[in-house]
């Protein structure tokens, strides 16, 4: 197994109020007056959305009309707001920097080559022998999936340090004059931010006394003939989303099997799982997880208050849940399931249970 020290998430910028974000949005991507414009501020009204941040002053967006220009700006803002999730994060945690012995990083709104987690190496003061692995295409599962992939790392590498690093800068994706009913709710839908977790082996010394959970087992599942439900189509002018309207039926289909028969492995149902940590996808998403697996209405309350708050954050926004869970406190001994969809489309499920005992 392997122990969360601490999470951290950064956001760039005040909050901003989703109808403010709907009005600024609205003229870059449909007429007002048209049928595009209506089911705009229509798709917007309902995404459970509140307020969200943003990476550029609402103004600006308008000047972002290329893909060069846009990755250009989440290099640099995004590699700063990075930055700072990890130092709040290590922080937290307790841990120096020069004591991280590996780093994924996890991203789908840019790219890079050297990716954002090279440049912090000099930022946080890593070691120069400190261990990479970044990831691109995992989308909205990359916080899942690579909590799981530390997970994997430090199964085998039990006295190391680590970081998950997930960077989203969705609003630097937006497609001017794109009124595809997808990128309408996708535009109402995301927002921006960062989230960094800290994890240690089980031989670490930090293990024994942490609070937060030890992952106990992970699970990843790749449901067939899902391809052209979630991703991007990329061209010219950068990341086009593709959102398929059936992708809430894929969840209520496919996540029971996989969630139940984790936990069945490890002697439990979901009637023992204390806290779930479900990626803040949207009303539709949650309210599909709540269906398939017979959650009692309230269940996933933290993670609709993430949406609510900041909107739709990608990989980061497991995190986020992640870390409001924390702050909220879990009583010692209590199962949790962490879960995300991504591309593919992909699930992955991790096995969590929050214990002090070394």
């Amino acid at each position: 197994m392997s122990r969360v020290l601490a999470v951290a998430p950064a956001f760039p910028g005040p909050p901003r109020d989703q109808r403010a974000i709907t009005e600024i949005v609205a003229p870059l991507v449909a007429a007002a007056d048209d049928r595009h414009g209506v089911l705009l501020r229509r798709v917007h009204r309902s995404s459970g959305v509140t307020t969200r941040h943003l990476a550029l002053a609402p103004d600006e967006y308008a000047g972002v009309r290329d893909f060069g220009h846009a990755n250009d700006l989440y290099l640099a803002i995004g590699t700063d707001l990075a930055a700072r999730a990890a130092r709040d994060a290590l922080a937290r945690a307790g841990v120096d920097p020069q004591e991280v012995d590996f780093v994924l990083f996890t991203s789908v709104t840019g790219i890079g080559a050297p990716s954002v987690d090279a440049a912090l190496v000099g930022l946080l003061g890593l070691r120069d022998d400190v261990k990479r692995l970044p990831s691109f295409g995992l989308g909205c599962g990359g916080g899942a999936a690579g909590l799981a992939r530390v997970h994997d790392y430090l199964t085998g590498h039990p006295h190391d340090t680590a970081l998950l690093v997930c960077l989203e800068l969705c609003s630097l994706t937006l497609q001017h004059g794109d009124a595809d009913p997808a990128a309408l709710v996708a535009n109402g839908l995301f927002g921006d931010g960062a989230a960094v977790a800290v994890l240690v082996g089980d031989a670490h010394p930090a293990a024994a006394a942490a609070t937060g959970p030890r992952v106990v087992a992970t699970r990843s599942r790749l449901y067939p003939g899902t391809e052209g439900d979630l991703g991007w189509r990329i061209g010219g002018s950068g990341f086009r989303i593709v959102l398929s309207a059936r992708l809430p039926d894929v969840v209520r289909a496919g996540l029971a099997p996989d969630v139940e028969g984790l936990l069945a492995a490890h002697g439990l149902k979901t009637g023992d799982v204390g806290r779930w940590v479900v990626h803040a996808g949207g009303p539709r998403i949650l309210d599909a997880v709540e269906e398939a697996l017979a959650l009692p209405a309230g269940t996933l309350d933290v993670s609709r208050a993430s949406l609510s708050a900041v909107g739709n954050l990608s990989s980061a926004s497991v995190l986020d849940v992640l870390d409001r869970t924390q702050r909220a406190g879990v009583p010692d001994g209590t199962p949790g399931v962490l879960l995300a969809f991504g591309p593919g489309v992909s699930a992955e499920v991790v096995l969590l249970r929050w214990s002090t005992a070394g």
